[in-house]
């Protein structure tokens, strides 16, 4: 029925485990990126916000590094069919570009959108259908900083998983544009790998700071994050909880985290005490203290190489932009 979609959720985003992270974001004074696109005004603040600052639609020649690095993908899917998993889909646009070249090829072509908020993921499924049957789009929910990918025993991506017909795994190609700066490589690199098959291959793009030297590289890029839309989506968050505007003060400042790799970081300062209550539970925040509501690592090619290896993955094709502001990397295991 054209009035009808099917999305998988997965347990991550169920009611209790959303209220469980929510409590632990304001126990920790640390919110869970995933608060930020919970909501359909969120999801179009950010869509907006990406139109904007994205170098992929500003930049023609970072929407260049990423044709090559589809095309270099491509080249490297022998078989017939092919299986994309686009985790942290967002509005689906690059992704689509990936199936279309796919399709071009003669590839029969399956699709998983997958993020946190459902708006976004049924989003990326519309924009595939320029692309793809509906039959061949799985638009699945979750939240991958909690989720645990190898679910009762299969791995995400595998066809079957989905309902498709086909009744063997096919090689995969995992796509993570845009998210890698907001995850504790740590944490989300794992899982990464854990997904990617010897015939699979791990997409990613990577925000990087420019030029030879890594401060000054942040501080350029700084006023990309410290601008009114930005400001304007991130305090989406609060107003929703009760907390005014006036009650404090967004501030971004860059910093080096405990792993030597810097980042961009927003807290929110108050300026008077303010009480948040949220499900019989109540969070007292007193004068001074602040709430970090977003970070966003910034990493040179060199530090990617260093981290991937880490978890034994390896790069087999990667492509710069100009400004050296943004990246793409080509994965496989080692």
């Amino acid at each position: 029925m054209k009035s009808i979609a099917s999305v998988l959720i997965h347990k991550s985003q169920f009611p209790e485990n959303v209220r469980r992270d929510l409590l632990q974001s304001l126990r920790s004074r640390k919110i869970n990126h995933k608060f930020h696109y919970d909501s359909i005004k969120q999801t179009h603040k950010w869509l907006a916000l990406h139109q904007i600052y994205a170098p992929s639609r500003s930049d023609k020649n970072v929407h260049a590094i990423y044709k090559q690095s589809f095309e270099a993908a491509v080249a490297k899917i022998k078989s017939r069919s092919v299986h994309v998993i686009g985790l942290g889909c967002g509005g689906g646009q690059k992704d689509t570009r990936l199936l279309k070249l796919l399709k071009t090829r003669g590839k029969v072509v399956f699709y998983t959108p997958c993020d946190v908020s459902v708006a976004m993921v049924l989003t990326a499924r519309q924009t595939a259908f320029a692309v793809l049957p509906k039959g061949n789009c799985f638009p699945f929910v979750c939240d991958l900083a909690t989720a645990n990918f190898n679910w009762e025993g299969r791995r995400v991506g595998d066809p079957d998983l989905f309902g498709t017909a086909a009744r063997r795994p096919f090689p995969k190609i995992v796509t993570f544009f845009g998210m890698i700066p907001n995850f504790e490589p740590q944490d989300i690199l794992p899982k990464l790998a854990s997904l990617i098959r010897p015939k699979d291959f791990l997409l990613f793009s990577a925000n990087l700071a420019p030029g030879k030297n890594y401060d000054a590289g942040m501080e350029k890029i700084l006023p990309q994050y410290d601008n009114v839309p930005t400001r304007d989506w991130l305090m989406t968050f609060l107003p929703d909880l009760g907390v005014e505007k006036r009650d404090g003060k967004l501030c971004f400042e860059i910093e080096t985290a405990q792993n030597g790799l810097k980042r961009v970081v927003a807290d929110f300062h108050f300026k008077r005490a303010r009480q948040i209550g949220v499900e019989g539970r109540t969070f007292n925040f007193k004068s001074g203290e602040t709430i970090r509501l977003f970070f966003s690592y910034r990493y040179t090619p060199e530090h990617v190489r260093k981290i991937l290896a880490a978890h034994k993955l390896e790069i087999c094709g990667q492509w710069i932009a100009k400004s050296e502001e943004e990246g793409v990397f080509l994965c496989r295991r080692k």
